[in-house]
């Protein structure tokens, strides 16, 4: 994709603001933890009820992966996490097409990147010229903010039968 056409399509496609990303990360991070927390039951078996000593790279590794499938998942069938849909928010590539597992594999890495920098790949979001976080460019993906839904019109109160 050529930088004009870029800069061409994010105007025509609206970009949510970093508190609201924040806000949907939120979200999203309070399901994370108690997928995590029950993704360590099974591992109890094995340690006989113990807990896995802090740093275990293994464990690490795997709650990883949980993670990654949670996100990953997600973003691949219908570009929504809960807290995404939340706040309207879908992920897309940069051309509007849904995410492929290469690209969600991608941006999942690259996030790890914007937290790592003390949040920095985030707050990038204020100086990019198309609105686009760290992991956004590195991935060739992009946040979009949906339009509110109109109501759906049914029955009125009152005035079904009886």
């Amino acid at each position: 994709m050529q930088p004009a056409r870029a800069s061409e399509q994010s105007a025509a496609i609206q970009r949510p603001g970093l508190l609201r990303r924040l806000a949907a990360i939120f979200y999203d991070s309070l399901i994370l933890l108690a997928l995590l927390i029950l993704a360590t039951f099974p591992l109890m078996l094995f340690t006989h009820g113990r807990p896995i000593p802090a740093g275990t790279r293994a464990y690490t590794f795997y709650l990883l992966v949980v993670a990654w499938l949670f996100f990953a998942g997600f973003w691949t069938h219908g570009g929504q996490t809960v807290g995404m849909r939340s706040w309207r928010l879908r992920l897309a590539t940069v051309d509007g097409e849904p995410v492929g597992w290469m690209r969600a594999t991608l941006r999942f890495a690259a996030a790890i990147l914007s937290w790592a920098a003390f949040g920095l790949g985030f707050l990038w979001q204020w100086l990019d010229p198309d609105g686009l976080c760290w992991h956004d460019r590195l991935s060739g993906t992009t946040l979009q903010f949906l339009p509110r839904q109109p109501r759906r019109a049914g029955p009125e109160p009152g005035s079904g039968p009886g």
